[in-house]
C-alpha cells in the first residue's frame, strides 16, 4: 500500500571550489557485493536466504533510475548512479543527477530556522505571528490558549493542517508562498484545526509556514537563504531549492516517472512549497548532510549549527521526531531519517547520529519504496549495521472458510487528499489475502504468520485484523485503522 508507506515515511550544481567537499574511497568490491545482496523485508523459515540483484530488481518494479551514496567510518565510502534518468533523451543516472528530494527538504529546510535562532532572530517557542508580516496564522478557537510555534511546526504538532502536496505541472501558473497558505493554488486552506501542541500529525503546511517566516525574517527568498547560507556551508554543492528549477540546472536533473513507469508530463512537477518539497539534490550531498551532523556532534567547531543546536535537533518530540528529522533508535544508537514522495520520485535518508555511518537512496519512481528498502537492507549486512536487518518469519497455514471472514471492503478512518472514501477491498487466492488498492493500482500479498496477522513478504507490511462480534478492524503497521463496510 504505497500511499501509506509514502505518509509513514509517513508519517544545484554550480558552486565555488572554496566550499566543503566530501572526496569518495575506491570501494569497487564493496558495491558489487551489495548489488548482489538485494533483500526483501522478511525472510521465511526453513526456505535458502533470498538475495537479489539490483538490476533485475529495478526491472521488477519498474523503476528507471536509481541512485545511492554511503557513508562508513564517517566517511563517504561510495556513491553511484543506475539506470537511466531521462528514457527520451537516454540519459544515464550518475553521482551527479539530481532528483527531488521531496519531504526530505524538511530537515534541510529546519536548518534554516535552527541557524536563525541562533543569530537571535528566532525563537524557537514563540508564537509564529510576531515573526510574520503580510500573511498570519489566523485565529480561532483552537488557537486561544495555545500558539503556533516553530517547535511545534518543525516537530509536526502545530495542529497545522494540509499533509503533503502534488505539485505543479509545467503548463500550471506558479502561486506565490501567501497563495499556496491562502488556498489559491491546488490544495487547501492551512490553517490550525485542532489545539497546538495536543498531537502529532504530519504537515507540510506546517513547513510552509515555516518557510515564510524564514522569509519575512531574513528578507531573501527562502531559496536564496538555503542556497547561500545552508547548503554550501555543508558540502552540498550539488543542489538547489530553486523552483521552478532553472535551466543551467535541468541537463543534470532526472525526469520523474509514475507507477507505470510512463514519464510525468513535462518531466516533473514544481513545488513553491519549497521547505517542504521544493529541494534538487544528489544522494552524495546529502550524506553530506548527514555527515556534517555526525561531525558536530562529535565535537566540530565552526560547522553550520552549533553542538548544542544540533543536540536541540535531535531531541524526541511526540512521535519520535525532533526538529526536522524522525528519530529512532537500534539499542542504544541513535538515528535520523526521512523519507520523501514527489511525484514520480521516491527517497530515503538514514544516518546513525553518532556512528559515522548513513545511507542515501534516491529514485525517480513512484515506484521506488520497496526497491530502496531493499537496497538499504542489503548496505546494512554487508557493513553489519544492524539496520533494517530482514526479519524471520514463519508463515503459517489457514484454511479458507477462516480467510474468507476478512475477505471484503475496508474504510480508511481518516480523510486522504483528493479521494473522498479511501476504500480497499480485500479478496482470498491461494492461502493468501490479496489486498487490491483501487486508489493507486497497488496490490498487496498477505502471508498469515498469526491467525489474525499477516505480513506482506515483499514490501514489509504488517497487517493485523480485530474481529468483536460481526464487526472486523484492520491496524496496518500499527498505525492506520480500516474499518469494514462490506
Amino acid at each position: 500500500m504505497k500511499f501509506l508507506n509514502l505518509i509513514l515515511f509517513s508519517l544545484v550544481l554550480i558552486f565555488s571550489s572554496c566550499k566543503k567537499e566530501n572526496r569518495i574511497e575506491d570501494s569497487s568490491s564493496d558495491i558489487l557485493e551489495i548489488e548482489n545482496g538485494l533483500q526483501p523485508p522478511y525472510q521465511v523459515k526453513g526456505d535458502s536466504l533470498i538475495k537479489f540483484n539490483l538490476a533485475e530488481r529495478m526491472e521488477h518494479y519498474n523503476v528507471p533510475g536509481v541512485s545511492v551514496a554511503v557513508v562508513d567510518n564517517g566517511k563517504i565510502k561510495w556513491a553511484k548512479g543506475y539506470g537511466t534518468a531521462n528514457t527520451t533523451k537516454g540519459t544515464k543516472v550518475d553521482t551527479n543527477t539530481i532528483f527531488q528530494a521531496a519531504s526530505i527538504s524538511k530537515p534541510l529546510s529546519a536548518l534554516a530556522v535552527l541557524k536563525l535562532v541562533e543569530n537571535g532572530k528566532l525563537d524557537l517557542d514563540k508564537d509564529v505571528n510576531n515573526y510574520l508580516k503580510d500573511w498570519k496564522v489566523p485565529e480561532n478557537e483552537f488557537t486561544k490558549n495555545e500558539k503556533v510555534t516553530l517547535r511545534r511546526l518543525l516537530t509536526h504538532t502545530a495542529g497545522m493542517t494540509v499533509h503533503g502536496f502534488p505539485g505543479y505541472k509545467q503548463t500550471d501558473t506558479f502561486p506565490s508562498v501567501n497563495q499556496v497558505l491562502d488556498a489559491k493554488g491546488n490544495t487547501p486552506r492551512i490553517y490550525v484545526d485542532t489545539i497546538p501542541g495536543s498531537i502529532w500529525r504530519y504537515s507540510g503546511g506546517g513547513y510552509t509556514v515555516m518557510q515564510k517566516i524564514v522569509e519575512d525574517v531574513s528578507g531573501l527568498s527562502f531559496e536564496e537563504y538555503m542556497d547561500k547560507n545552508i547548503l554550501p556551508a555543508i558540502g552540498m554543492n550539488n543542489s538547489t531549492f530553486q523552483q521552478p528549477l532553472p535551466a543551467e540546472y535541468q541537463k543534470n536533473a532526472s525526469a520523474a516517472y509514475d507507477q507505470e513507469g510512463k514519464m510525468i508530463d513535462g518531466m516533473w512537477h514544481n513545488y513553491p512549497e519549497k521547505a517542504a518539497a521544493g529541494l534538487w539534490t544528489t544522494p552524495r550531498d546529502l550524506v553530506s548532510y548527514c555527515i556534517e551532523v555526525q561531525e558536530i556532534l562529535a565535537g566540530k567547531e565552526n560547522g553550520v549549527l552549533s553542538q548544542q543546536s544540533v543536540d536541540k535537533m535531535l531531541t524526541k518530540h511526540k512521535d519520535d521526531w525532533g526538529l526536522g528529522p524522525a528519530l529512532q533508535w537500534e539499542g542504544d544508537s541513535l538515528v535520523f531519517r526521512h523519507g520523501g514522495k514527489n511525484a514520480g520520485y521516491t527517497n530515503n535518508l538514514i544516518s546513525y547520529a553518532n556512528q559515522g555511518k548513513a545511507v542515501v537512496v534516491m529514485t525517480n519512481a513512484d515506484n521506488g519504496g520497496k526497491l530502496m528498502g531493499e537496497i538499504i537492507r542489503s548496505v546494512s549486512s554487508y557493513y553489519n549495521w544492524g539496520l533494517n536487518d530482514p526479519e524471520i518469519v514463519e508463515v503459517i497455514e489457514m484454511d479458507e472458510e477462516e480467510l474468507n471472514k476478512f475477505a471484503g471492503k475496508y474504510l480508511l478512518d481518516f480523510e486522504v487528499p483528493d479521494i473522498e472514501n479511501y476504500v480497499i477491498d480485500i479478496e482470498v487466492k491461494d492461502n493468501r489475502l490479496y489486498v487490491n488498492d483501487s486508489n493507486n493500482g497497488d496490490t498487496n500479498v498477505l502471508s498469515p504468520i498469526e491467525k489474525s496477522k499477516f505480513v506482506d513478504l515483499e514490501s514489509g507490511d504488517e497487517v493485523v485484523f480485530n474481529v468483536t462480534g460481526n464487526e472486523v478492524e484492520i491496524t496496518w503497521n500499527g498505525r492506520f485503522q480500516f474499518q469494514k463496510i462490506q
